[in-house]
């Protein structure tokens, strides 16, 4: 739910609040004070697209701020993007826009995406305006509302579809490319057999070619690698004839000489020199070792070098390196793997597009099916409401029907070709009966403008159940209607506001006056500029606001008294309607007070003719 608003330097508003509740509020003024760019602002936060030329004449910026009552959902978006919830729960949204154009977007005190308001405002906020209705005649946005009414029936065989729909594409798609480009591909294939022969018959091993460069080194420097080898073991082993004694000789004296002192302090060292000389032994073992090896084959050298040359055969065509070679091929066996032009690997490819077709079109019969159910329920509820909004001989038809086959993916369902788009393969088409007798028209060439805003009402009526969104804004949705039908709006609204949060702004008196609050937007002039500002009405003030709506006749009694009637009528019709929704004891609580509320009203307006 929407808790506040505030505006700043928004077109003729230069700074207002707008505090709202739960139920229905409405917004009145004069033509011109302003009450569009509220509808604006709800807009720009819900991430629509800002305009300069909206900002007010001397300010630097538009400001419009709003404290949602935020959803679970809204919190999860809230802590996806870092932003925090005010100390009572709530969501602060913020949007500025420059005179420059640039635009900003701001949620729980933190800089955000545009996108993320728009994520918001789809948990949390749906506008209707009188661009609402020019997507009602959209065949698209017809199936969309169906699909919305049916909710899970429709939704779960939807998302089967889908997810086969795009196995199947792929399928077709590569089955053609196949086809096709059967000579390329053939090309490409024998290339990459050649080349992974190749690779096979040289066998690189990871890191192989890294290993080899340094045994040629070694080899390459086998004699002074020897010398350097012999001279070291030397030092360690003494001289072979035992003239020259080596460290580990001297420091087998040292240890006989310390253990034979018998001073303490010398024998302490003798379990050091031990340790010494097993590592000087060992490391005589390992000099031996290595010489040893180094002496092991003399035609190594030859070999490694061989061995070099093929390595480098290979990473001149396919890869800096052995690693690298190995990675062409590992990636070619894959791409080999899709280039299968054989009539086998066709045709085992095509049996699988059409068992991928055969479920598919079972997913799409099966969300036809579903469609063609709710539609007829949508028709049906639909109807009713229009039936209290003076069109009591309307009928609304919601037809379901398969689009034919064009351009696009073709999907063979129940004999019959048709295009398989990714919403299904039905075409919706909202048709309306405007009175008995006529025949069915598509709602763009059989509804004036005021029947459509009256099928558009019915229709969110009869999805309330069904939309999730807390907060529902309509702008002059009672656009081209008056008389009953229009008292009828006003009481469908207040329908509507048992379940949402409802916001309308209307230049209808017989609509305002069901409202639960009642705001105006006020305008004055100075020094040549214009400013409005937004305030809410008490009781009283409310009366003069509808006389002067119903005529301009707010300075007379006659209009007042109307205006009185107004309300009283409006009152009665929306207790009615909300004691039919509640438990029993509620309702007639209701009722009592309704009831004292005509008789005191009734007494009232006598007095006043009396005193007439």
């Amino acid at each position: 739910m929407l808790a506040e608003m505030r505006i700043q330097g928004l077109g003729v508003i230069d700074d207002a609040t707008l505090e709202l509740d739960p139920g229905l509020t409405v917004l009145t003024g004069e033509t011109g004070a302003g009450k569009t760019m509220v509808v604006t602002g709800l807009h720009l936060l819900g991430g629509g697209r800002a305009e300069s030329s909206r900002v007010s004449a001397g300010a630097k910026r538009a400001v419009v701020e709003g404290r949602f009552a935020a959803s679970p959902g809204a919190l999860e978006l809230a802590d996806e993007v870092g932003a925090e919830p005010d100390d009572d729960g709530s969501l602060i949204a913020a949007r500025t826009v420059s005179t420059d154009g640039r635009s900003r977007a701001y949620l729980g005190g933190r800089s955000v995406p545009n996108g993320v308001l728009g994520r918001l405002a789809e948990a949390q906020l749906a506008v209707h305006g009188q661009n609402d209705q020019l997507r009602l005649l959209r065949t698209a946005d017809q199936r969309a509302l169906l699909d919305r009414f049916a909710g899970d029936p429709v939704a779960a065989p939807l998302a089967a579809y889908r997810g086969v729909r795009g196995e199947w594409l792929e399928v077709v798609a590569e089955l053609a490319e196949r086809r096709d480009n059967a000579r390329r591909l053939a090309q490409e294939s024998d290339m990459l057999r050649h080349g992974l022969a190749e690779i096979e018959a040289v066998d690189p091993q990871p890191a192989e070619d890294r290993e080899l460069v340094g045994q040629a080194r070694r080899m390459a420097e086998a004699d002074d690698l020897r010398d350097a080898a012999e001279t070291a073991r030397a030092a360690l082993s003494g001289s072979d004839d035992g003239d020259v004694p080596g460290a580990v000789g001297l420091a087998g004296q040292a240890k006989g000489l310390v253990e034979g002192s018998g001073d303490p302090a010398l024998t302490e060292l003798g379990p050091r020199l031990a340790d010494a000389i097993a590592v000087l032994a060992d490391a005589t073992a390992e000099l031996s070792g290595y010489l040893d090896r180094l002496d092991a084959d003399p035609e190594q050298l030859s070999r490694v070098l061989e061995r070099q040359a093929e390595l480098k055969s290979l990473t001149r065509k396919y890869a800096a390196d052995t690693d690298g070679v190995l990675e062409w091929a590992a990636s070619a066996r894959e791409r080999l793997a899709g280039l299968d032009t054989s009539d086998e690997a066709l045709a085992e490819l095509a049996c699988r597009r059409d068992g991928l077709a055969t479920e598919l079109a079972e997913h799409a019969a099966e969300l036809t099916a579903a469609r063609t159910e709710a539609a007829g329920r949508l028709a049906e509820a639909t109807t009713a409401e229009l039936a209290g909004l003076a069109m009591k001989d309307a009928r609304l038809q919601v037809g379901v029907a398969p689009r034919p086959a064009g351009e696009g993916p073709v999907l063979l369902v129940a004999g019959r070709e048709c295009h398989a788009g990714s919403g299904g393969v039905d075409e919706v088409e909202i048709r309306l009966v405007p009175h008995a007798g006529a025949t069915a028209q598509p709602l763009h060439k059989g509804a004036s403008g005021g029947e459509l805003s009256r099928v558009m009402l019915a229709l969110e009526v009869a999805l309330a159940g069904s939309d999730p969104v807390p907060t529902m804004v309509f702008d002059e949705v009672d656009a081209g209607v008056g008389g009953r039908a229009a008292v009828e709006i006003g009481r469908r609204l207040a329908l509507l506001a048992q379940r949402h949060q409802v916001i309308v702004v209307t230049h209808l008196p017989q609509v305002a006056a069901y409202a639960d609050r009642h705001l105006v937007v006020q305008k004055a002039s100075g020094a040549g500029v214009t400013r409005s500002s937004v305030r809410r009405l008490s009781e009283g003030e409310r009366t003069l606001e509808l006389a002067r709506m119903l005529a301009g006749m707010e300075d007379t009694d006659t209009g007042r008294a109307h205006a009185e009637e107004l309300l009283a009528a409006a009152t009665a019709h929306r207790d009615a309607d909300r004691a039919a929704s509640e438990p029993a004891d509620l309702a007639q609580a209701r009722s009592r007070r309704a009831e004292g509320g005509r008789t005191g009203e009734a007494s009232r307006r006598r007095k006043v003719a009396k005193a007439g």
